[in-house]
């Protein structure tokens, strides 16, 4: 995973920055307006386009943007964008939460989704869903081909894991939804429309028991911390192993972290506390802020292979290249010795602790005003823990 900043030519904001895998557009990430907007794959629902199979499908990995149809030449689908892409068109285009919205039902309708989401040679396609907040609003949006449900948050917490989770309480939808639904035979249109129990599988892959069980544990986790949920909060959630939150096995890893704070009053800045490195529980949640002097921080931007890219050449993916960039390889040899070296380990995990909370201090002064340091040094703040910490594991 790369965190990266754009400045970009066009568009409503002029900086953006994601946490991204370097061969795709997917992200999570955030901007100077919209502010955060999040991302949670690999959804398993009914498909919503005639003839499809039920979903995730898999795709021919030949662009990102454009995979070729899946059914082998049995149908003519149109292109459609891969399987992240919307979250950073989203934060490029959109102002606010609604705006994003918008933005990206409006791409759903347009070209659909698809594209493969793995560096591998064997393609694998999933549908989303979102958490899009701005300094005022949140939404879940949820999706099922073209067709979508939003859940407008009133109050409270919400969190979403790989699963439809918008049940009665929709606050807008496709126009089609109920009526797709009714052609189908998933719902009769007598009863109340549930959308997560009419577009989900009636049989489910085993694994979306984990799914299940991560979702419940983090509604869970949130409710205990319910009217007291700060930054560090959040951080202790995204590292917990026991629920599945955080990820290191079976498979999968936690590739990277993101905690934000959006105060409501727009004369402060909002601030991201991010890992850039996999694995939270042994990360340290760093601060970035928007601003004249934010620039992008070389020691977490993976290292780029040109034209001879397995993400480039076709059929893509064929080989393997190592995009670990410089931060990432330090702190996996520091995550090595935490395991091995008992001492030296608790010295460095102790040393990461202490850099946090740095961090977060930094954060706590800034927003109560305590500390007003110059443009420049507040852009570069991001930066300075990045070296910081470069320095911990070397």
């Amino acid at each position: 995973m790369v965190f990266a900043l754009a400045t970009r030519l066009c568009g409503p904001r002029s900086q953006l920055g994601r946490g991204k895998p370097y061969w795709a557009w997917i992200c999570s990430g955030a901007d100077p307006a919209l502010s955060h907007l999040f991302n949670t794959p690999d959804l398993w629902g009914l498909s919503t386009d005639p003839g499809h199979p039920p979903l995730p499908q898999a795709w021919a990995a030949g662009s990102p943007f454009r995979p070729p149809c899946p059914h082998q030449g049995g149908c003519s689908c149109p292109p459609s964008p891969g399987p992240i892409s919307t979250a950073r068109l989203a934060l490029e285009r959109s102002s606010s939460a609604q705006e994003a919205l918008h933005v990206i039902t409006g791409l759903l309708e347009r070209y659909g989704q698809g594209g493969s989401c793995r560096e591998d040679p064997t393609p694998f396609c999933y549908h989303n869903t979102f958490l899009l907040a701005d300094r005022t609003e949140a939404w879940v949006l949820e999706t099922a081909g073209r067709l979508w449900a939003a859940h407008r948050i009133q109050e409270g917490a919400r969190n979403i894991s790989n699963q439809l989770s918008i049940g009665t309480d929709i606050s807008a939808e496709h126009p089609e939804l109920r009526t797709h639904a009714q052609a189908q035979g998933w719902w009769g249109g007598q009863s109340t429309f549930d959308f997560a129990q009419v577009f989900s599988l009636t049989q489910q892959p085993v694994r979306m028991e984990a799914a299940k069980a991560r979702f419940r544990a983090g509604r869970e986790l949130l409710q205990q911390q319910q009217g007291g949920i700060t930054a560090e909060v959040m951080m202790g959630i995204l590292r917990n192993k026991e629920s599945g939150i955080c990820m290191d096995s079976g498979g999968f890893r936690t590739t990277a972290s993101m905690v934000s704070i959006l105060p409501r009053d727009p004369t402060q800045p909002c601030v991201h506390f991010l890992t850039a490195t996999p694995d939270p529980s042994r990360s340290v949640f760093k601060p970035f802020i928007f601003g004249v002097g934010a620039a992008q921080a070389p020691q977490v931007l993976s290292p780029t292979f040109g034209a001879q890219d397995p993400a480039r050449t076709l059929p893509r993916f064929q080989t393997q290249v190592d995009r670990r960039h410089i931060l990432y390889r330090g702190h996996q040899v520091a995550l090595g010795l935490m395991e091995s070296e008992q001492g030296q380990g608790q010295q460095l995990r102790q040393k990461q602790r202490d850099l946090e909370q740095e961090g977060l201090e930094a954060a706590r002064a800034l927003l109560a005003g305590e500390w007003a340091p110059p443009p420049q040094e507040l852009g570069g703040l991001f930066q300075a823990f990045v070296e910081r910490e470069s320095r911990v594991y070397a």
